[in-house]
């Protein structure tokens, strides 16, 4: 898992370990300590691709990939700069962490899980839109490995919360849902198969339509496309 020292990564740690994980590997940029023995450690900055690939050398065989680890910061688009940080996290991060990690995700027949947002599904253009755009490319990044690896027995799933209690929204005067709820609502529902998970109250309302939406079903009828051979 990435971002895994604080926030909704932390919750997501702990909600690993309470459905009794055999072994969490906890991916930070800086040092961790944690009392549970099952806890690994990794160092990981996600735009470090020798990190990575170190992190990924000590990882024999993976059961689930937790893409937690972003960032959001408040910009107004003047700044390509900032997009391209955005960019450099949330969607090329989140690349090379899962191509590094995917054959030992896939040795296990395992599942990858990215957090997103629903500001995949909906910029909030004068608050984060980079932070938005990055977001929608990590969703389309997603689907497209979705058809990828389907065949490999690696099951992918989409995270689309709406505001969580954390660090990277704690100034926003917004309702927000706990990390430690909507860890537990996201571990249910990869049990449950769910593809797309909306695991707050923000954002549930949002399942239904999903499901049977234009865009749901596009992604299936694109996923079944095979390139045409010269």
């Amino acid at each position: 898992m990435t971002g895994a020292n604080r926030g909704l990564g932390q919750a997501l740690a702990a909600e690993a370990l309470a459905r009794g994980a055999g072994r969490v590997y906890a991916g930070t940029r800086r040092p961790l300590a944690h009392p549970d023995d099952r806890v690994t450690p990794l160092s990981l900055d996600i735009t470090s691709p020798a990190q990575i690939q170190a992190a990924a050398d000590q990882v024999g065989s993976l059961d689930m990939l937790i893409n937690n680890a972003g960032i959001a910061l408040p910009d107004d688009l003047t700044d390509p700069a900032v997009l391209e940080r955005h960019l450099a996290v949330n969607l090329f991060g989140t690349h090379t962490v899962t191509q590094a990690f995917l054959p030992a995700v896939t040795r296990a027949r395992g599942a990858i899980v990215n957090i997103l947002s629903v500001n995949s599904l909906a910029a909030l253009p004068f608050i984060i839109p980079a932070y938005s755009v990055s977001k929608a490319a990590a969703f389309s990044l997603t689907q497209s490995l979705r058809a990828h690896v389907a065949g490999q027995g690696v099951r992918v799933h989409a995270v689309l919360p709406g505001p969580v209690d954390t660090e990277m929204i704690r100034g926003f005067d917004i309702p927000k849902a706990s990390p430690e709820s909507v860890a537990l609502a996201i571990f249910d529902a990869i049990d449950n198969g769910e593809e797309e998970i909306f695991p707050d109250p923000a954002s549930a309302p949002m399942a239904a339509l999903w499901r049977d939406g234009a865009a749901k079903v596009l992604e299936r009828q694109f996923a079944q496309l095979t390139p045409i051979s010269s």
